[in-house]
């Protein structure tokens, strides 16, 4: 079965033709014919098609209005795919690497969570959530072929170089899309499950649908970056919501208190500051990330027709970089120890790494450049990386002197020579 691929394509694209070719603008959806007529300026990209191959297309036109079993000329079946090129496939729809990331975080709750967690509850989260980034990356690049076409950073994806069928495609996101959230309904809990499905949702649905319509969707694109910690932390049976019997619980740093040393109840850490802290941290941190890096590919943007507000706006793109690279210096050195994920050494350590960032991100606003984009695009990179590790060092009740086994050696030692002293007394 032949898949025709052109026909969406332009369903954007505005021609009008003369002697060298065809002049092609990619147009940007808009509430006015004014705003789009600016757009189409602005966006028009002009390609040199040679007349022989519209003569060509235009004849099979002719053909396929008496016979449409006939294919297109330019276009051919999906051929069959090898396991491992199937794998390779799958990988890229699902795209690997931010798979990754997104289960990297979602263990990041497990791992910052007071309360326990078997192995297997541990996989399943790690697997189920893995499952919902494929399906919600796969059903994003279903409805973006034609404009992942007009991209050089998206054009090499299997959908649109023609490595599987759309319907295969469908086929592996529906079946990710399902074991996804039942997996984490069966072997972790409905909480973690919604919040897996949701994701889904709104990232193949609110996201993709906003990104062509409204500089907003960066916004919804950040919750949903936000929400795999939160499947960590209700794997482990954490709650997000207050109620009366589970309250705020706030750790005050130590020059705030009466002084008096109290044993450290680890089980008020579960509470739903803690991972409002955690969704804070990961949702601003993907506005100096995503901004300064679609801040470099506008001009890809522009010609695809998304509605980026590094595109309509690079001044404010850059003013919101830098407005959440600040939010993130509280969020560090107030939000999250007040919580209690960290101890309050973790506000100190943190400093240093915030600055650099704010640092960049000011550079970025005041300059407005790619090499100041570039910038604060790599600090992002180190960034998240930085603050999880060190928010896993500095985790409240964790002494890794005694999880190392060098507390109990000097205590040993200290009760041995106290008996020695003793007898020799």
């Amino acid at each position: 079965m032949s898949v025709y691929w052109f026909f969406p394509l332009f369903h954007s694209i505005g021609c009008s033709s003369n002697d060298q070719g065809i002049r092609v603008g990619f147009l940007q959806p808009s509430e006015d014919v004014g705003d789009t007529r600016d757009v189409f300026s602005a966006n028009a990209v002009n390609i040199s098609i040679h007349w022989t191959r519209i003569r060509q297309l235009r004849t099979w036109g002719e053909e396929f209005e008496k016979s449409p079993s006939i294919s297109p000329p330019a276009f051919r079946q999906v051929g069959q795919l090898s396991p491992s090129k199937l794998l390779k496939v799958y990988g890229q729809l699902a795209k690997s690497r931010l798979t990754i990331l997104v289960v990297l975080t979602a263990m990041s709750g497990v791992a910052l969570s007071p309360l326990p967690a078997t192995l297997p509850v541990l996989l399943s989260t790690a697997l189920g959530t893995a499952l919902c980034s494929a399906s919600a990356n796969t059903l994003n690049q279903i409805q973006e072929v034609p404009f992942d076409a007009q991209m050089t950073r998206t054009r090499t994806r299997p959908l649109v170089r023609r490595a599987i069928t759309p319907m295969h495609a469908a086929g592996f996101a529906l079946a990710t899309g399902i074991a996804g959230p039942a997996l984490l309904w069966t072997m972790v809990g409905p909480i973690t499950a919604c919040l897996g499905a949701a994701n889904i949702a709104l990232y193949a649905g609110l996201y993709t649908w906003m990104k062509r319509r409204s500089v907003y969707n960066t916004w919804v694109g950040s919750v949903v970056g936000a929400l795999p910690p939160l499947m960590g932390w209700t794997a482990c049976g954490g709650k997000l919501l207050p109620t009366t019997t589970y309250p705020v619980e706030l750790f005050l740093p130590p020059f705030l208190t009466s002084g008096t040393i109290t044993p450290l109840d680890l089980s008020l850490i579960d509470n739903p500051l803690a991972p409002f802290a955690f969704f804070m941290l990961l949702f601003s941190w993907q506005f100096p990330h995503f901004n300064s890096l679609s801040y470099l590919v506008r001009d890809s943007y522009a010609q695809a027709g998304y509605r980026m507000l590094s595109v309509f706006s690079p001044t404010k793109n850059a003013l919101v970089s830098l407005r959440h690279a600040v939010l993130l210096l509280p969020i560090c050195s107030i939000l999250v120890p007040l919580s209690g994920l960290t101890t309050w050494m973790f506000a100190l350590t943190t400093l240093i790494p915030n600055l650099f960032c704010v640092r960049a991100a000011w550079r970025f606003w005041r300059r407005g450049g790619e090499k100041e984009a570039r910038v604060v695009f790599q600090h992002s990179l180190w960034y998240l990386p930085v603050m999880l590790g060190l928010m896993m060092f500095h985790k409240q009740g964790m002494v890794w002197l005694e999880w190392l086994g060098f507390t109990k050696e000097v205590e040993t030692v200290q009760d041995d020579e106290v008996s020695n002293t003793v007898i020799q007394e």
